[in-house]
């Protein structure tokens, strides 16, 4: 059943006509509320309306967030902050990365998306109103950064096992330096094997202990594409969080994962790699970088 259908009892036909409605009858709401419960009552179909949202949503932050790293690339100024100064990717290599992940998107995730909804609806996701407070976020989301990262480590170590990585996880490792666009390079049981420990964690939590909206989906899902991206971004600035956050990743982590070929499988923390003694050799490029300012 529409979760907005009790707003009220002849719903226009138009959306302007609805949002307009609901402004005037619910002036409780916000606005993004009310835009929220006029576009599911002009859809009225909650799988399509969740579906649309989450996949419009994943591509603009995905490219929006990539696009940035890819003209950071052509000014030479941030060049002394590139891991791999002398692996710069070239128009050719970005725009043969970014076919292969439209292709994936199109392909695998925006089906996967598309079965999210029923699922979490047969768990107990909302998706009405009101949404969750920002407390709520708070206690949630760091559980499912955890949960992804502890996933994301034994399945992407598994993925180096010798018959895997050359079946499976050896696309993702054509860029031997990594940037930002290549985060979602990869074969298409690799973008489903990882992808279930961002998707896995609201769905238990949501069948377990309830209390769980799309909206709260929503931003892990954003934060987890920031992540994703920067890892691979090629850069470490001296901002960068793992300098004021030594236990992050970070791009410096997972560059070196992509020098060497090896170690640093985590995707957001470093304790699994350290407690697992899987740590990478420093890559040469990281090595060369810190006999230089020990030069200067």
């Amino acid at each position: 059943m529409n979760v907005t259908t009790h707003l009220f009892d002849a719903a226009p036909s138009t959306f302007s006509g609805i949002f307009e409605e609901i402004s005037q009858n619910h002036i409780h709401l916000n606005a993004l509320e009310k835009l929220w419960v006029a576009w599911y009552a002009y859809m009225q179909n909650d799988v399509l309306a969740t579906g649309i949202v989450f996949f419009i949503m994943h591509e603009v932050f995905y490219f929006g967030r990539s696009l940035p790293w890819m003209i950071i690339d052509h000014i030479p100024y941030f060049n002394k902050y590139k891991i791999q100064d002398a692996k710069v990717p070239s128009d050719a290599e970005q725009w043969a990365c970014t076919k292969l992940v439209l292709i994936t998107h199109f392909t695998i995730e925006m089906p996967t998306i598309g079965l999210f909804h029923p699922i979490m609806h047969f768990v107990g996701l909302s998706t009405g109103i009101p949404f969750p407070s920002l407390l709520t976020m708070a206690y949630q989301i760091p559980f499912f950064l955890f949960f992804e990262d502890a996933w994301h480590y034994w399945c992407h170590r598994a993925l180096h096992w010798g018959p895997l990585y050359k079946a499976i996880h050896k696309t993702h490792h054509k860029f031997s330096a990594p940037f930002g666009m290549a985060a979602s390079y990869a074969s298409p049981v690799e973008i489903v094997v990882l992808g279930l420990g961002t998707i896995l964690p609201p769905i238990i939590w949501s069948a377990t202990l309830g209390n769980m909206h799309i909206l709260t989906v929503y931003v892990w899902v954003i934060l987890r594409l920031f992540q994703a991206i920067d890892a691979h971004s090629g850069y470490d600035f001296p901002w960068s969080f793992h300098h004021w956050f030594p236990m992050w990743a970070g791009a410096d982590w997972h560059d070196s994962h992509h020098e060497t070929f090896k170690g640093n499988y985590s995707s957001s923390f470093r304790w699994w790699d350290y407690a697992m003694g899987t740590v990478s050799k420093i890559a040469p490029s990281q090595n060369k970088k810190a006999m230089k300012a020990k030069a200067i």
